[in-house]
């Protein structure tokens, strides 16, 4: 498939007709909008079972949906032998008052802590820093504000954090292949958007490389040069 340009190409046409759809905001994961498309979630689920962290970290927490979702994979990871108390920390400058009480009154709420504030402060660095001290295997996702400047600065904060062999996962990449009008209510575009930021990161740090292999089995997804493996 990964040589498939015409399949690329009818991939690529129906993102662009399903983004003006607002097709990620269609689903929930048990319970909460996920705000994700499903083939990502899929990844997400395989990295996680391949990778069985004791710490996910999580940029952007919006209704909960992704922090619910990596709680409950490591639930079914504990039960399948894997770490027993492993937790996902999200982060988010804005968590409002009905999504914070939904996920704390959620059954997999035992599992999840958060944190408000902006995601590049040093003061909230410095604390997702010091969970992540001792832990045997960690997972970071970023999924807060899509601006470059933004995104490299989390890249430079929060992967170095991601073990080896695990993964740093950058989300909407996907927005530097889109149409420039795409999201011209944002502060992102062709550009300036986590893509631009990803290559710009990979110049300066060799210890990660894209692993190309999920974005040509996903074919649609939104993190396409996002999926970072640590090698070293």
């Amino acid at each position: 498939m990964a040589d498939d340009t015409e399949l690329h190409r009818i991939s690529s046409n129906w993102m662009n007709h399903a983004q003006a759809a607002r097709y990620p905001y269609h689903f929930e994961w048990l319970g909460r909008p996920v705000i994700q498309y499903p083939q990502d979630i899929i990844a997400t689920q395989e990295l996680i079972w391949s990778v069985k962290p004791d710490l996910i970290i999580e940029t952007g927490i919006a209704h909960g949906g992704s922090l619910i979702f990596s709680a409950s994979m490591l639930e079914l990871s504990a039960i399948c032998g894997g770490p027993q108390d492993a937790q996902v920390l999200g982060i988010d400058i804005d968590i409002r008052a009905h999504n914070r009480s939904a996920i704390e009154a959620h059954p997999m709420a035992r599992r999840i802590s958060m944190i408000e504030g902006s995601s590049i402060a040093p003061e909230v660095v410095a604390e997702v820093s010091a969970r992540a001290a001792g832990k045997r295997s960690v997972l970071v996702l970023l999924d807060s504000n899509h601006t470059h400047d933004h995104v490299l600065a989390e890249l430079d904060a929060y992967a170095r954090l991601a073990s080896i062999g695990s993964y740093c996962v950058v989300f909407d990449t996907v927005i530097e292949d889109m149409p420039d009008d795409t999201f011209s209510d944002r502060p992102w575009s062709r550009g300036n958007n986590a893509k631009t930021a990803v290559w710009e990161f990979l110049k300066l740090h060799p210890e990660f490389e894209i692993d190309k292999s999920i974005q040509h089995k996903l074919l649609i997804t939104v993190a396409p040069d996002g999926y970072l493996k640590r090698v070293s």
